[in-house]
């Protein structure tokens, strides 16, 4: 096989290979074995029909798709170990030249790590936010945990206020006429929770366990369904229960049944702490968040269209994936927007851009500074797992596939990446 390459538009490579006759046989030959067990002739076992007698019932080139699946890759391989220059960053396009009996020519459009110009990343300075931890915060924190243990109790000695649980059946009907979905029973309503359509809930309020009122509504203008748009309606309700959140106390014996602390004050002073290290990780994030857009805004790199769909073909499926969660399709998703799919995917375009044109900056300055994860920082990182989940790190370290010891350097990488830009500028 002979081979040239040379540089292709938007970071990509063309790389052309001429296989000779016998290569090119050598491969048809391997598809024929790998194929012939689908093909059936008059006279012949299925699977055991000659390579000749297939290629003339069924043309010469029966066999050249499968051949060429089976040569490209091999083929291709070998070049790629050859020239360590083409660094490869997602699958080639392939065409298909003078293919015939006598050989045949192969062409890939390599998308290729693209060449990237940084603009300044040493030397610049950078704000880095501050989130102070108030007395108040803490106290959200200990009224989100009374939320969380609180218990609805019924209430039959007065009328509904606002703030209260209810169960009500209603009917509603316009001009006299009841319609769809306007009728429920021993339906829950958080009262001011404006679940139902406005003016509704205001008219609950006053009402007694067992008594029935028609209350009055009108639905929005751009209500849903057509047929209710704007109309003046009238729902019979029976009120059936009131039931009103109640909170607990907030002393020592709650927050030791809660959540373990020893008292109000030490639950306090944890979640202080707790607090002020979630602001110090928010702070830190946003100042790497803004170090590498300060970074990509001054480097010009161009971008292989490769690299974007691939990305976007990520944010798609994380997408679906969400979604799966939530037991909605994608499809289902695009019908109900109005969107196709090529519409959804041009609305990540400039987001996966953005994301891919970090990335290369990341991986650019990482290889310019030699910053790398020694023995001794994967050691020590396993080490510090251990401790964390109890064991020895021998034990932990030896259960570790490559690509968690991989994932593990990788880490460190990016941790060094970022402590070397925070040494290398200003930070106020």
């Amino acid at each position: 096989m002979k081979y040239t390459f040379e540089k292709g538009k938007k970071s990509t490579v063309k790389v052309t290979m001429k296989l000779t006759a016998e290569e090119w046989s050598t491969a048809i030959d391997g598809a024929y074995q790998k194929t012939k067990g689908r093909y059936s002739v008059p006279g012949f076992r299925k699977g055991k029909v000659p390579k000749k007698v297939l290629e003339s019932a069924y043309g010469t080139g029966v066999f050249y798709e499968e051949a060429i699946n089976q040569a490209f890759p091999k083929y291709y391989g070998e070049v790629l170990d050859k020239e360590p220059t083409i660094k490869a960053v997602a699958a080639p396009e392939i065409d298909v030249k003078d293919i015939s009996e006598k050989g045949i020519t192969l062409i890939a459009i390599v998308p290729v790590r693209p060449d990237v110009t940084l603009g300044e990343y040493k030397g610049i300075n950078y704000k880095k936010p501050v989130y102070n931890v108030k007395d108040e915060d803490v106290e959200e924190e200990i009224k989100r945990l009374q939320e969380r243990n609180s218990r609805m109790v019924e209430v039959t000695d007065r009328e509904v206020k606002d703030g209260d649980t209810v169960t009500i059946d209603y009917s509603g009907s316009v001009d006299g006429v009841k319609f769809d979905g306007g009728t429920a029973e021993k339906q829950t309503l958080v009262i001011g929770s404006k679940t139902f359509i406005p003016g509704f809930e205001e008219q609950v309020i006053g009402m007694k366990i067992g008594e029935d009122r028609d209350i009055n509504v009108k639905f929005p203008e751009e209500y849903h369904a057509e047929n209710l748009k704007g109309k003046d309606a009238v729902f019979a309700i029976k009120l059936h229960e009131i039931k009103v959140k109640e909170l607990p106390e907030v002393n020592d014996e709650f927050i030791k049944d809660a959540v373990g602390a020893e008292s109000v004050e030490a639950y306090k002073a944890e979640t202080k702490a707790r607090l002020e290290k979630q602001n110090a990780d928010r702070a830190e994030r946003e100042l790497e968040d803004e170090i590498i857009k300060k970074i990509t805004e001054a480097t010009d790199v161009e971008i292989p269209d490769a690299l974007i769909e691939n990305q976007i073909d990520r944010m798609v499926q994380e997408m679906e994936y969400r979604m799966s969660y939530q037991g909605l399709r994608l499809e289902d998703y695009l019908k109900y927007v109005g969107k196709t799919m090529a519409d959804f995917r041009k609305d990540y375009e400039s987001q996966a851009t953005e994301l891919v044109k970090s990335q290369l900056v990341i991986e650019e300055i990482i290889e310019r500074e030699e910053i790398v994860a020694t023995d001794e920082d994967v050691e020590k990182r396993v080490e510090e797992m251990a401790t964390a989940q109890g064991k020895k790190a021998p034990d932990l370290k030896k259960n570790m596939g490559a690509r968690q010891l991989d994932y593990i350097k990788n880490e460190i990488v990016i941790k060094k990446f970022f402590d070397y830009l925070k040494s290398a500028n200003t930070i106020e």
